[in-house]
């Protein structure tokens, strides 16, 4: 019997289907009662009146409140939503109740039939069914409210709809340690209403005095991730007064059932600071580019590969093929997007793409029409110690996925660059814009349209500075910064990676796009900002120290050299960079760095390196 007690989807349906069946019986008794000041008449008994009635109810009520699924509610969370659909479908229940009643008025049961009894008993269902549905709801915010002993007086910042779905979820459940008590609005009109009995008592510039005067010891920001400069000045309102313990929503794209909840809150991260704009797409030309179609995306396993797998997956491809050369991270992004995705054909391949003849047979099998060059080594001073595997990988890699592109007849490939590709400097910025010629060079005169996007550092990227300013901080410091002045650009990784799906879906061949990074930042700034977020103070208690420039490293990184100009696109967001076009021969000059790497020195893989990005076409 312990099924009958275990909290499921069938077991709740059951528990109101036979409530609503009881109490539809009581409530058509209660309304004869009430018609008849206390004594049915004894006509109605048999003729078959009263039975005929609660019979026809019970089907009317019970179909229409399924087919408006109030049987599937969580009615822990009920709200005005609810209520409507169970008026709408009682009313439409008792509509289909009277039809009938008219219909069969000429048989016996109903030639007599008491109209007032037909509306005395609409009420007392609604109020019987309505309360047997709300009454979870009436007990957990006054009476269960008192059970949340250790909950904390909390701030809520936004009253917006999603404040409004935290403080119903929080008020919906004793197990939480949220008591909101005060909310704050800068919207001169919700001044002074109240949400759920939480009032607004001011606006953000009054947040210190709330503080004070309501005791809070947590705030919850409920403004949206695009709001960025503003969340940073709570926070930094909220820090001054001490307070350590700050939620805020997560990003639209992390909210899976299309609703907040206390539940999905998250601690503020550096890149809600960052201050990006929103970005816009024109999701028909996206969805056009890839629906459909056997999509390739190599280095998925990475940070941008991993992200673009996600988002393509959602572009409903025919076919989507990973490629990595790390079996746990191919098998880790591969059950993440099946989980999701279960309908989508996914092909984890391991291999790399050095590997001519396995690249090649991968091509011969699954016939690719996008892909995606994601893979690349990325380490500024490990590529300076090692530029034999920088020029492999970045360079010859590269070159045999592009060429098997055109062999096997791909329609567009999109490569990710850098902004360490303009003006290069160092290894890893060298074979970047190699990699770009390259595709220049393929795109002059064949099929398959070769693209280029060029961006700067994505936050909280493998190897990037965030996870390493992370655990530095976890370990108690010090933190490690190479120059007070060194600045980069930063993206966050789904913008990147949208921004790259637009690029493919509207580029003609032959671009290299850049992608519209904003301000730079300091890392220093950065650093200091992480170490505040994690409720330290810097320089006082986690130190902050400077190793300086490492090998490879520019003070400041350019998206565009001082010769190229930019071309407006029909994003903002995206520009293309004006470039001299490559002649096909520039592929050949490659092959000799080929015998450089095989026996020449560091410095000699350098030079030719430096040699082939300089020329002028």
């Amino acid at each position: 019997m312990n099924f009958l007690f275990k909290k499921t989807k069938t077991t709740r349906f059951l528990f109101f289907l036979i409530a609503d069946i009881i109490l539809i019986f009581l409530a058509i008794i209660i309304a004869f009662l009430l018609r008849f000041e206390g004594i049915i008449p004894e006509e109605y008994f048999i003729k078959g009146t009263l039975n005929a009635y609660v019979g026809l109810a019970i089907f009317f009520c019970v179909m229409f409140f399924y087919v408006f699924g109030l049987y599937s509610f969580s009615w822990s969370y009920v709200s005005t939503q609810e209520l409507v659909s169970l008026l709408k479908a009682q009313t439409l229940a008792f509509t289909g109740l009277g039809t009938a009643i008219f219909l069969l008025r000429g048989f016996p049961f109903f030639d007599s039939f008491p109209r007032s009894v037909f509306f005395i008993s609409y009420f007392i269902v609604f109020i019987f069914c309505g309360g047997s549905r709300f009454s979870k709801r009436i007990y957990l915010n006054f009476i269960g409210i008192r059970q949340r002993i250790e909950s904390e007086n909390t701030l809520i910042v936004g009253a917006g709809d999603t404040a409004e779905q935290i403080i119903r979820s929080i008020l919906s459940s004793k197990n939480t340690f949220y008591n909101p008590v005060a909310i704050v609005d800068d919207n001169n009109i919700k001044q002074g209403i109240s949400i759920h009995g939480v009032k607004v008592l001011g606006k953000i510039a009054d947040i210190p005095d709330i503080i004070n005067k309501k005791e809070i010891k947590q705030v919850i920001v409920t403004l949206p991730s695009t709001e960025s400069k503003l969340i940073r000045e709570v926070v930094e309102i909220v820090r001054e007064q001490g307070i350590r313990k700050i939620k805020i929503i997560p990003h639209l794209s992390e909210i899976i059932a299309g609703s907040t909840s206390f539940r999905n809150l998250k601690d503020v991260e550096v890149d809600d600071l960052l201050g990006r704009d929103q970005v816009i797409l024109d999701t028909k030309q996206i969805e056009k580019f890839i629906k459909d179609k056997t999509v390739l995306i190599t280095g998925a396993a990475g940070s941008i590969g991993s992200e673009l797998a996600m988002q393509v997956a959602e572009l409903n491809p025919l076919k989507l093929l990973l490629l990595d050369q790390d079996e746990t991270g191919i098998f880790n992004i591969s059950n993440n997007i099946s989980e999701k995705k279960q309908f989508l054909k996914i092909v984890s391949l391991v291999a790399d793409i050095t590997d001519k003849d396995k690249i090649e047979n991968i091509f011969k099998t699954y016939s690719p029409k996008i892909v995606f060059h994601a893979a690349a080594y990325k380490h500024v001073p490990l590529m300076e110690d090692s530029p034999d595997e920088a020029v492999k990988n970045n360079i010859f890699g590269t070159k045999i996925v592009a060429e098997a592109s055109i062999k096997y007849g791909v329609e567009k490939f999109v490569m990710i660059s850098t902004d360490k590709a303009v003006n290069p400097v160092s290894v890893m910025g060298l074979t970047k814009r190699i990699a770009e010629m390259i595709c220049q060079a393929l795109n002059n005169k064949n099929l398959t349209k070769f693209i280029s996007v060029r961006f700067g550092n994505v936050l909280d990227s493998r190897g990037s500075v965030i996870p390493i300013f992370r655990e530095q901080i976890k370990k108690g410091g010090p933190v490690t910064v190479t120059h007070p002045e060194m600045k980069r650009y930063f993206m966050l990784i789904p913008e990147a990676c949208l921004l790259v799906l637009q690029a493919g879906a509207m580029g003609n061949g032959g671009e290299v796009f850049v992608l519209d990074m904003g301000k730079p930042i300091k890392i220093i700034d950065l650093a200091k900002e992480m170490i505040r977020l994690s409720g330290y103070e810097p320089d006082k208690d986690i130190a902050i120290t400077y190793i300086g420039s490492r090998p490879g490293e520019k003070m400041f990184e350019e998206i565009l050299s001082a010769e190229e100009g930019v071309i407006a696109t029909q994003n903002k967001k995206i520009f293309e960079a004006k470039l001299s076009d490559i002649p096909e021969s520039f592929l050949n000059q490659i092959e000799k760095l080929d015998l450089i790497i095989k026996k020449g020195s560091i410095e000699e893989i350098k030079k030719e390196l430096k040699l082939l990005t300089s020329q002028k076409f």
